[in-house]
């Protein structure tokens, strides 16, 4: 998986290790791979598609643990609404990070190193 990491939070993602949704609980969500390409733990996973309103639909989740048989349980930082069983998961390779250094002082972020305060990307 490789992101743009110049542009935080409109990163393209380029798929390489792809899984499907087996089971949605709340914001808890059962992800399957393919045999030998299981995510790490702390791993970021991306959502990705529309719901059956056709509404864009975008999660970033993090992988907390190894289920076995290729499954892996991962907690959602947004909302899982419109989220279906047999959805594509995109690992992306790497834990979610956020910027650091002089920019980001006295601005405000949310979970995701996005930020929220309405005064532009961070430089």
């Amino acid at each position: 998986m490789k992101t743009n990491s110049r542009i935080f939070g409109t990163s393209t993602l380029i798929a390489k290790n792809i899984g499907r949704i087996t089971q949605i609980i709340g914001p808890v969500l059962d992800v399957t791979f393919s045999p030998g390409k299981m995510p790490n733990i702390y791993n970021s996973l991306v959502v990705k598609g529309q719901n059956t309103a056709g509404q864009e639909i975008n999660v970033t989740c993090e992988v907390q643990q190894l289920l076995g048989n290729n499954k892996v349980r991962a907690v959602a930082m947004s909302a899982t609404d419109g989220l279906m069983r047999g959805m594509q998961v995109i690992d992306t390779g790497a834990p979610l990070s956020v910027p650091v250094g002089e920019a980001t002082l006295g601005r405000i972020f949310n979970v995701l190193g996005e930020t929220v305060d309405n005064l532009g990307p961070v430089s």
